[in-house]
């Protein structure tokens, strides 16, 4: 890479790390996943698998990495009567460096401060902190429906979800205390006709904007980030495979599955396949009632 290319690269991923920041990236690795939803109102959702959370402290590694390898250069002075190259003056030389060491020295507080964002983002809990990724793991245990949480490494936790009401108010999931900004895998809402909407970005494609495509931005940051141009700082993505599945025993008014309702002992059954090739997120519209 050309030493402009690379300043390039660096500067464009100090920008995405200030945007992925904004974001919760969290996405769905390999799983099983099913929504079983009666005319009645009653419902119950459950999710075994894999559930990968980008670390921000990740983030900020590969975001030091840029900036330390960012070295003060001297730009190019020009002649006044023409844009032709003339050797700068000690004068120039000096402000250039000023202004340089001026702009490191805004850039380390917008740091911080980023990184004070990173913490309100999780509740509290400080993403550099190598004790972060269990007390994260504490934090989903101690909330109604986790039954087990288990953290592997490199972003990855394995869980057994499982939770039944009533469907007389929205659902979504994940939802994450004191971390209003999870991106959900499955949302349901509540129509006042009587109708219910399933929606599953979570397990549609990196275009749908959920948590893969959030990784898949990350990844390319890290390729731009390598001195080399391999990538070798980039996360591993997850590898998203899994299957959705909806039973109900009211009318399904309208799907996106390939086969349809198939009839079963409990009512309708629909079933997604998701891996990379799902095209889109699963999405149902359910009648409840008589």
């Amino acid at each position: 890479m050309t030493r402009p290319l690379r300043r390039f690269a660096a500067a464009g991923l100090v920008a995405g790390l200030s945007l992925l920041l904004a974001a919760c990236l969290i996405s769905p690795g390999k799983f099983t996943s099913a929504l079983d939803l009666r005319k009645d109102g009653r419902f119950a959702y459950s999710y075994q698998g894999e559930i990968y959370m980008l670390g921000l402290s990740k983030l900020a590694e590969m975001g030091a990495k840029a900036d330390a390898a960012k070295e003060w250069e001297a730009q190019p002075c020009t002649k006044d009567d023409s844009m032709d190259e003339r050797p700068c003056t000690a004068d120039e030389l000096a402000q250039q460096k000023s202004d340089w060491e001026t702009q490191r020295a805004a850039k380390a507080e917008k740091d911080k401060k980023d990184a004070e964002m990173a913490k309100a983002m999780m509740g509290g809990i400080d993403p550099s902190d190598p004790r972060a990724a269990e007390e994260f793991a504490s934090r989903l245990r101690r909330q109604a429906g986790w039954k087990s949480v288990v953290y592997k490494g490199d972003g990855m936790y394995v869980v057994d979800f499982a939770i039944a009401g009533r469907i007389d108010h929205d659902f979504a999931f994940p939802t994450i205390e004191r971390f209003p900004m999870a991106n959900p895998f499955v949302m349901v809402n509540r129509r006042a006709d009587g109708t219910v909407r399933i929606d599953a970005p979570g397990f549609g494609p990196a275009g749908s904007g959920g948590g893969m495509n959030s990784f898949a931005q990350l990844a390319a940051l890290g390729a731009m980030s390598d001195k080399g141009g391999e990538g070798k700082d980039a996360p591993k993505l997850p590898v998203l495979e899994g299957t959705f599945t909806l039973t109900t025993d009211g009318q399904i008014l309208a799907n996106n599955t390939d086969e349809g309702p198939v009839a079963g002992p409990t009512g309708s059954r629909l079933e997604w396949q998701v891996n990379a090739r799902t095209t889109a997120g699963p999405t149902a519209l359910v009648k409840l009632g008589n």
